[in-house]
């Protein structure tokens, strides 16, 4: 399979973007790590963004050379793999018992 089609599945339905931040933000409440934050918003953010390049709001003309996904697609996997690491990463011990 294809990365570059498997990535492809968030232009067509955008809201399919909103899958990872759930299990993003799913994994913040139990752990309230700010990269875990961070990484929600990204994808929060990332939605409404491909939405309106689906509805050609933020494009005029030729959409389908999509030259911001090289930068978007591999930030969005970077802050994913670094909440998941986060997440995983055993919490400190204070001390206080």
């Amino acid at each position: 399979m294809d990365i570059g089609n498997l990535l492809g599945v968030f232009i067509g339905w955008p809201f399919l973007a909103l899958v990872p931040a759930a299990l993003l933000a799913a994994l913040y409440f139990r752990r309230r790590q700010p990269m875990i934050l961070v990484a929600t918003l990204a994808w929060l953010a990332y939605f409404p963004y491909e939405q309106a390049m689906k509805l050609r709001i933020l494009c005029s003309g030729e959409c389908n050379i999509r030259v911001d996904l090289l930068l978007l697609y591999p930030l969005l996997a970077l802050l994913s793999v670094l909440a998941v690491a986060a997440y995983a990463r055993k919490p400190r011990v204070t001390g206080r018992d």
